[in-house]
């Protein structure tokens, strides 16, 4: 019986050591969570660089529509818009777009004098975002 007391004891303190193997220390668990933790902090300035590219994309696509519109505008009626609001007016666009960088659909226009018209007169020949800044590429959003 001392036997079986002193063998069950043996086993149970081997089975101790064991089980103590086979964790983690507090080190290697700090380690793994510095890594997660840089991973996760690249992965949100990627993120964040994703969304502006996309913001910058959306803007071009919008002043290339405007453009187009303007001049399809100017072509079809012989006279410049005098404002983006005729565009929506005579259904050349929907509504006027957002400008995705400032959030809001107020636009930069340049008037100028109008070739087409035979009166003479002024219209919209141009438009840019009223977002301050720069791009990714260096150029300034104004002049997109």
């Amino acid at each position: 019986m001392l036997m079986r007391g002193l063998i069950k004891r043996l086993h149970s303190r081997v089975a101790a050591v064991r089980s103590g193997a086979k964790g983690f220390t507090i080190l290697e668990l700090i380690m793994v969570m510095t890594i997660i933790v840089i991973l996760a902090a690249m992965s949100v300035v990627s993120y964040q660089k994703l969304q502006l590219k996309a913001k910058e994309t959306l803007l071009k696509e919008n002043l290339r529509q405007l453009r187009k519109q303007i001049d399809q505008y100017a072509a079809d009626k012989e006279a410049l818009p005098q404002a983006i609001e005729d565009l929506v007016t005579a259904q050349y666009i929907h509504e006027v777009p957002i400008d995705p960088v400032t959030g809001k659909d107020d636009w930069v226009v340049d008037i100028g004098e109008d070739p087409l018209s035979r009166d003479g007169g002024q219209g919209i020949t141009d438009v840019h975002s009223k977002a301050g800044g720069t791009g990714t590429d260096g150029k300034p959003y104004s002049q997109y």
